[in-house]
């Protein structure tokens, strides 16, 4: 992304006095009702007023040197799906429209508050968050990065938040990610997107889609953009992030899935990432992960996701279901199917794949594989749900291969300029963050070389 600030810039450019809160909170509200951009699209709700009111309140801080943090007066967008005082939560839903507000933020919100960043508002989302396309039939569909003019989908279900990063609406956002919903979109539009070991950062305050497999992250410009913020949310200490020298990296390619039926500019850009990294010297070895071939099954009855959201949708969708996009309702409702024996079946089932696929990838530094295996549709070509359906389970399964494995994960923009935009993930086991983000910072020049 050319020309864009990342998060340390624009922290000097407060420290030394360049710029404003103000002054980037008002461009970031420019930029949202520039009536020929996405922002009516990308956004939900915008918060003029107290992002502006908390803008100045950071400017005033700095002035006598008490800002929160160096990044005080940051403009950042929200998802839909967490709880911010005072305001309903809709989750890109018309169901919840009557909800009453929130009392208190969500703890990733909060934590994000109190670090000084500021709100700008509250993205657009798949609707409940079900759904590697981004499309949402009542807010409308931001339109991603390629090809603008004839309308490609921007990846879901955090669509608005890498929109927003995309078109400087905000500097960073926060999504959330079950299947690939901040990696998906981050592919898809050409940025960066993480995925973090979920145990890190608290649920607490956002509607859930699955509790098992849910994640909270961040969609930014750059790995070094996505570190920081993660950091916030994970309450830790925020950190230089050292890149990690490409000689002796050892990388795994899983030949098992991950490569199959893949788009012809996904496989082609894949490979030319992968020959630039050896050339510099990582050391890559494809590798057979046999434990993947049990995911598939795992999910045949709709897994973790149908059967969790069932449980959280079972008496709204009763009194509402006349209102959900009917493409997420249908998968919500497989969870009814779903016995307790199966339930459990899934638990132990999860257990099992997690041990033996950490068993498997002790030897390597991370994982790395295409993050999706299309690249992004027409929004026009998805209406009919056969298409629709396919295009989803390919955008989605790369990513939730990584989830199922509680593992982490980063996307990574492996095109180059003109190139339709396509994603590299690196992954690794439970608790590797911190080395997923120096690796990612290590290779993020040389794989679009």
């Amino acid at each position: 992304m050319p020309n864009t600030p990342s998060l340390a810039t624009l922290a000097d450019d407060l420290d030394s006095g360049r710029t404003t809160a103000r002054k980037l909170v008002e461009k970031c509200l420019e930029k949202i009702a520039d009536p020929a951009g996405e922002g009516a699209r990308a956004f939900v709700h915008v918060d003029k007023d107290a992002a502006l009111t908390a803008a100045d309140a950071m400017d005033r801080l700095r002035k006598v040197d008490a800002a929160p943090s160096r990044y005080a007066g940051i403009p950042i967008s929200i998802k839909d799906l967490f709880d911010i005082k005072g305001q309903v939560t809709r989750a890109g839903s018309r169901a919840l429209d009557d909800s009453p507000p929130a009392e208190s933020d969500a703890a990733a919100v909060s934590r994000l508050r109190g670090a000084g960043f500021v709100l700008i508002g509250r993205t657009n989302m798949t609707e409940f968050a079900y759904s590697g396309i981004g499309i949402n039939p009542h807010y409308g569909t931001p339109k991603g990065v390629w090809n603008r003019s004839q309308g490609h989908v921007p990846g879901g279900s955090s669509s608005g938040a890498a929109v927003s990063v995309l078109d400087g609406m905000a500097h960073g956002a926060i999504g959330t990610d079950t299947g690939g919903s901040c990696r998906i979109p981050a592919a898809y539009n050409g940025i960066v997107g993480f995925k973090p070991t979920q145990r890190r950062v608290p649920l607490d305050g956002s509607i859930p889609l699955s509790f098992t497999l849910d994640s909270i992250g961040p969609l930014a410009r750059s790995v070094a953009c996505c570190a920081l913020l993660d950091s916030v949310l994970a309450r830790e200490p925020i950190q230089p992030l050292h890149p990690r020298p490409i000689p002796g990296m050892r990388l795994a390619v899983p030949t098992t899935i991950a490569l199959d039926d893949l788009d012809p500019a996904v496989a082609e850009t894949f490979e030319r990432a992968l020959k630039n990294l050896s050339s510099h010297g990582a050391v890559i070895e494809r590798i057979e992960v046999p434990e993947f071939l049990d995911i598939g099954p795992m999910n045949a009855k709709g897994g973790f996701a149908a059967a969790e959201s069932y449980a959280w949708h079972r008496y709204l969708i009763v009194s509402k279901g006349d209102v959900y996009d009917p493409r997420v309702a249908v998968r919500i409702m497989r969870g009814e199917a779903q016995s307790a024996a199966d339930y459990v079946d899934l638990i132990n089932t999860r257990r099992s794949l997690i041990a033996r696929t950490y068993a498997r990838l002790a030897p390597y530094d991370a994982l790395v594989l295409p993050t999706t295996a299309n690249t992004p549709p027409r929004i026009a070509d998805l209406a009919d749900d056969k298409a629709f359906t396919t295009a989803n389970l390919r955008s989605l399964r790369n990513c939730t291969l990584i989830n199922m494995i509680d593992g982490c994960a980063i996307s990574l923009p492996a095109h180059r300029e003109g190139e339709v935009p396509v994603g590299l993930m690196l992954a690794g086991v439970g608790g590797s963050d911190r080395r997923i983000f120096e690796l990612a910072a290590g290779l993020e020049a040389v794989i679009r070389v």
